[in-house]
């Protein structure tokens, strides 16, 4: 007997803003095969990632734990384990294409293969680590674009990190694996029920699209939000420091400047827009792929990034910052005949909670001590409630030099983070204040509202050790 449970594919990029997508209001970018996913699939606009870098953010999503539980509070901290493993265990073939980063980066996971493509540049962790980019690169007798490269530009460090892919189209990192996940689904015998997560590297720096896409979004008029000094006065210790230090060093072949030209500005972003489209391109032939291979009829296709990217918005380079920018992140679910097209959903919800949704639709238990809560009575238009809160953290690295730890709370209408041991921190009214530009943290009149989210933090963190205790010690 045939096992008629969905496939599903789940599509992630790396580091792409929740205003890229055309169909989602900004219409400065080219998106047609993101616009189909939103418009006959179920988007949900006010979701938010669990911490504001790859691998916390990723480990959370995949497990359905905040970053304090799994202990996976920065890049580079282990991470082995995943609900991938239950999918498997329950009879999925679950094949990885692309990025996971994971720690060590071939840790299985639950995959039963995995074509592991990694950051475009890697110092941090296994610098030495030689993935399927770099071995086909190799095969062609090529050597990626990179840091010890770009380094020799005599602009380097005017770019903001921003490239164009000067080697063979086909071998660009996305376009990379958008070609190997669709030779696998052409080449793989038909495989159901299938568990295919495509991680794509991009958008995240260098941001190196090919030369065509550059030049079309360099002729195009691109936002930029204007960066005052009152706004970088009113910041916190711990991102002042921060961005001294992305002054200093170049993470990712990013030289940050403190007052980069409109024109540099612009530049940088509209790289970063051209590989968007570029990875929208390969979204298309996956999408073919799977409907020329008999996955089309039954497959639930999620599409979502870990984190955002700053493009020097707020004065600040990257992520590591806990701006809305950084932490909403779309998050779309395409499944038609099973979930309605063209359906938003504003409640909060954390990213992680597809986690459960998925296994709920696999027909596997979902752990009672998860911290994710599932969304699929959202997706099927059953009664749920959102999130009154939602939460993110990160611990201190070799970027986020500050702090020991820092920690978000969100409600729909204000934000607080907090730095461990420090009196000073970020309270926005994001009502008042969307851009979350006004720091409030200091002032009298919020102060009762200060204490409030303070208080909500405390609970928080009290209610996640209890109720994932045992998890966490069989977990360890």
């Amino acid at each position: 007997m045939s096992d008629s449970r969905p496939n599903i594919v789940f599509i992630i990029t790396d580091q792409q803003r929740f205003d890229t997508i055309n169909a989602l209001g900004y219409d400065y970018i080219d998106t047609p095969n993101l616009d189909r996913l939103v418009n006959e699939g179920v988007t949900f606009t006010n979701c938010h990632i669990s911490a504001p870098s790859c691998a916390p953010s990723r480990a959370s999503l995949f497990t359905g734990y905040y970053p304090h539980t799994t202990g996976i509070l920065r890049n580079a901290d282990a991470w082995n384990h995943s609900w991938i493993e239950l999918l498997a265990e329950s009879g999925y073939r679950c094949v990885n294409v692309g990025k996971m980063h994971t720690y060590p980066y071939h840790s299985p996971l639950g995959f039963h293969e995995r074509y592991v493509v990694e950051n475009k540049d890697r110092y941090l962790e296994e610098r030495y680590y030689f993935d399927e980019w770099d071995k086909a690169l190799a095969a062609h007798g090529l050597v990626k674009q990179q840091r010890e490269k770009y380094r020799e530009r005599p602009d380097y460090n005017e770019c903001l990190g921003a490239f164009k892919w000067e080697l063979p189209a086909d071998l660009q990192s996305d376009n990379f694996v958008g070609n190997t996940a669709t030779w696998w689904l052409n080449s793989y015998p038909n495989t159901q029920p299938l568990f295919l997560e495509i991680g794509f590297p991009g958008p995240h720096p260098p941001y190196d699209p090919t030369p065509e896409l550059a030049e079309k979004y360099m002729q195009r008029d691109l936002p930029l939000m204007d960066v005052t000094e009152e706004e970088l006065d009113g910041q916190p210790p711990v991102y002042k420091q921060m961005r001294q230090h992305n002054f200093e060093v170049d993470h990712d072949s990013v030289v940050h400047l403190p007052d980069p030209t409109p024109e540099q500005r612009h530049r940088q972003r509209a790289y970063y827009m051209a590989n968007v489209e570029m990875i929208d391109t390969k979204v298309g032939e996956i999408m073919q792929a799977l409907e020329d291979n008999g996955y089309g009829d039954n497959t639930v296709v999620i599409f979502t990034s870990d984190h955002g990217d700053c493009l020097t918005d707020h004065g600040h380079s990257q992520k590591w910052t806990m701006y809305d920018t950084i932490m909403k992140m779309p998050m779309i679910v395409w499944a038609p005949g099973r979930f309605k097209g063209g359906l938003k959903i504003d409640g909060l919800c954390q990213q992680m909670d597809i986690g459960p949704a998925i296994l709920e639709l696999a027909g596997v238990e979902v752990p009672e001590t998860m911290e994710a809560r599932s969304v699929l009575p959202a997706l099927e238009e059953n009664e749920w409630a959102p999130r009154d809160y939602v939460y993110a953290e990160h611990g201190r690295d070799n970027i986020l030099e500050g702090t020991e730890f820092m920690t978000m709370v969100r409600s729909e209408d204000w934000k607080l983070v907090h730095f461990v041991d420090e009196p000073n921190g970020q309270l926005f009214n994001l009502n008042d204040d969307p851009e979350e530009i006004k720091n409030l943290w200091d002032d009298p009149d919020s102060e009762d509202k200060k204490r409030e989210l303070l208080d909500e933090l405390r609970e928080w963190r009290i209610r996640s050790l209890v109720h994932t205790a045992s998890w966490a010690s069989d977990f360890r």
